[in-house]
């Protein structure tokens, strides 16, 4: 995947160690490479062809794989499905003195992350390796967190590594064996009912129903009814008897979600239940006694509502036992890296593609955002980019358009702050000209097209811009 990163986080320290193998049948080669790489705090390790280097994957871990291409007998690429059933997630950087497009298409199908061509420069060769390890690195991040926290806590869909969410999952941990109310307070797509169901799996409760409910979104004469169920003939369409939500989640756990925008009437009736553990139907006459832990949460100041005379200050009290408050995304960004790649893989699957990951412009992009959506727009964002993605590098121009414009300005702002407002503009254009000429193979009708507009038009843009337009290789 050329200069392709998920894993480099922007404000992690450069990747300056790790193992790397050389499988390379050119002493000189071998011994430069040794060299620099040594220099650079690497751990280097060298085979002279692929039977040698077959052996040592197997007997020893490695961070990262410097394949040549040209080897005698197998070549590389006839090297690389073996490669990957040993060490699937081994990140491989084919180097070969004959870079036709043919050849790196096809080591890029045969699982290469990244293709250098002899003589290579030693800066972007060290730079691709960092980025190779670094993306690597943050995958295996996100599985042993996944691992880590499903066996702790059956966390396994909550993503992060800050120490905001660290301290909330502790403190999920500590009160979900207890039987006390609790208030989650988030902003929207926060990831309140994650939470929610994470304190449900870990209470005694887990193998009891857990049943959710957005109060706001149910509406106001039926709210009563779905809460807790109505007996034949309570009015009109009710032509049979219904159990409610309370009685459904009986040993469970319930979940009202958006609590903040609950009718006065029914916090009333929510308030009983909570004190009384019991409550009546509509149209009955007999109360049902029901054993429920309430989860509630909200996106809004409960205490403010309570002085606007919009909630009553009774509930809020019974509700507000244990407080959690769950961090907006801007304030944990170091999340981010994570969170995108668990999100990638999750579509990537879902749409049976291969694993997309982020261009560096674009992973500068989101970690610049300010996410008002918060967790549930950065999810949106990457289900878009695996869908709209025909190759398995998402960059700039597959984000949503929120993200591009100021972050893209603002990086350039930074790189060439002496720069007039038309000469950032024109980069801009430049840049998003030769991205899309690149992913179409440097077919300007096709690019043209991309952009809907006349094919003369686009000639015109690429010499004004002096933009460079490479020979179209091999489908």
């Amino acid at each position: 995947m050329p200069d392709a990163t998920l894993a480099v986080d922007p404000v992690s320290p450069m990747i300056n160690t790790g193992r790397i193998l050389i499988i390379d049948d050119e002493p000189g080669i071998r011994e430069s490479l040794e060299v620099l790489l040594t220099l650079e705090g690497f751990d280097v390790h060298m085979a002279p062809e692929g039977n040698t280097g077959l052996d040592m994957l197997a007997a020893d871990e490695y961070d990262l794989l410097l394949l040549d291409l040209a080897l005698p007998g197998e070549s590389g690429i006839d090297l690389l499905p073996r490669i990957k059933r040993l060490r699937p997630q081994l990140p491989v950087i084919m180097i070969t003195a004959y870079g036709t497009v043919g050849n790196v298409v096809d080591a890029l199908h045969a699982g290469a992350d990244n293709f250098v061509q002899k003589p290579w420069d030693n800066e972007k060769l060290l730079a691709d390796m960092r980025s190779a390890i670094g993306r690597s690195r943050s995958a295996e991040e996100v599985v042993q967190l996944k691992r880590t926290l499903k066996q702790r806590y059956s966390f396994e869909n909550i993503i992060g590594k800050s120490d905001a969410m660290t301290k909330l999952l502790e403190t999920v941990a500590q009160v979900a064996p207890s039987r006390s109310t609790i208030l989650i307070h988030g902003e929207s797509g926060t990831g309140k009912e994650l939470i929610a169901k994470a304190i449900h799996l870990n209470s005694p409760r887990r193998d009891k129903p857990f049943v959710a409910i957005n109060t706001g979104a149910v509406p106001v004469d039926l709210l009563e009814s779905t809460l807790f169920g109505h007996v034949k003939g309570a009015f009109t369409s009710a032509i049979a008897a219904k159990k409610g939500l309370f009685e459904v989640a009986s040993g469970g756990t319930l979940f009202l979600d958006e609590i903040g925008t609950m009718p006065i009437e029914t916090q009333a009736k929510i308030l009983r239940a909570l004190q009384e553990r019991r409550f009546m139907q509509v149209g009955g006459t007999s109360e049902i006694a029901v054993d429920v832990r309430i989860v509630a949460a909200t996106n809004v100041d409960l205490r403010q509502a309570v002085k606007d005379g919009r909630f009553r200050e009774d509930l809020y009290y019974r509700l507000s036992v244990i407080n959690l408050d769950l961090p907006p995304l801007r304030t944990r960004k170091e999340d981010i890296p994570l969170l995108a790649s668990h999100f990638l893989v999750r579509y990537a699957e879902e749409n049976e593609v291969d694993p997309r990951t982020l261009s560096p412009d674009a992973l500068r992009a989101m970690m610049d955002y300010e996410w008002p959506g918060n967790v549930r727009e950065l999810e949106n964002a990457m289900e878009r980019g695996v869908v709209l993605s025909t190759s398995q590098n998402i960059g700039l121009e597959l984000l949503p358009a929120q993200l591009i414009g100021n972050p893209y300005s603002a990086a350039l702002l930074e790189q060439k702050s002496d720069a007039s407002l038309f000469d950032i503009m024109e980069e801009i254009e430049r840049r998003i000209l030769a991205d899309r000429l690149e992913r179409c193979n440097w077919n300007q009708t096709e690019t043209a097209e991309f952009f809907k507009i006349p094919l003369s038009t686009l000639n015109q843009k690429l010499k004004r811009l002096n933009v460079e337009v490479k020979k179209r290789g091999r489908d």
